[in-house]
């Protein structure tokens, strides 16, 4: 099985890549967890869209298409999900000519040094409903102080959270399941 993640963090330290980089470690053995970078994907333009989809939004949007199901972690940003989610977000709920996320059986998880991104992932929620994903309603894995939780490299050290990870990718695992995919 064959699970797409992403970050909604840029930092190359960030304590959401370090969550997708213990869920790699952590996944069931027949599940293989491919993080994406989101580095290269441009601000969302209807141009750009029209003319063609820019290489690096298409590579995206094949990647989280051809994946059985799709992982998310997300800091929290004023309250709400960082600008590269959002930008990330608007295009691959697109449907040009189908969003890749439709039916797509989808985990939120999400790390900050305050509330654990729980504002962030019920945002996030509401662009994914749009797109009609399967987003898991748990179990949730939203951590605060993370800064206690992880090294300083971003790697998630704490075995409590480590377990709520695991969690996470075998409810995740058991929804890809159930879709037959």
């Amino acid at each position: 099985m064959d699970i797409a993640a992403f970050a909604g963090s840029l930092r190359a330290a960030s304590y959401n890549r370090g969550l997708l980089r213990a869920a790699a470690e952590l996944a069931p053995v027949d599940v293989t967890i491919e993080i994406l970078d989101l580095a290269a994907i441009p601000l969302f333009n209807q141009d750009l869209e029209r003319t063609g989809l820019p290489a690096a939004v298409a590579d995206l949007r094949k990647r989280v298409r051809d994946a059985d199901g799709l992982l998310i972690a997300t800091p929290e940003y004023n309250h709400t999900i960082p600008g590269v989610l959002g930008n990330t977000v608007d295009w691959l709920t697109r449907r040009t000519p189908t969003s890749p996320l439709r039916d797509k059986p989808i985990a939120i998880m999400g790390a900050a040094r305050g509330g654990g991104s729980v504002r962030a992932q019920a945002a996030l929620r509401v662009p994914l409903a749009h797109a009609r994903a399967a987003v898991l309603d748990g179990p949730v894995v939203a951590l605060y102080n993370i800064d206690e939780l992880a090294n300083e490299t971003g790697e998630l050290v704490d075995p409590v959270a480590r377990h709520g990870v695991a969690n996470l990718l075998s409810a995740l695992a058991s929804a890809v399941r159930a879709t037959g995919s």
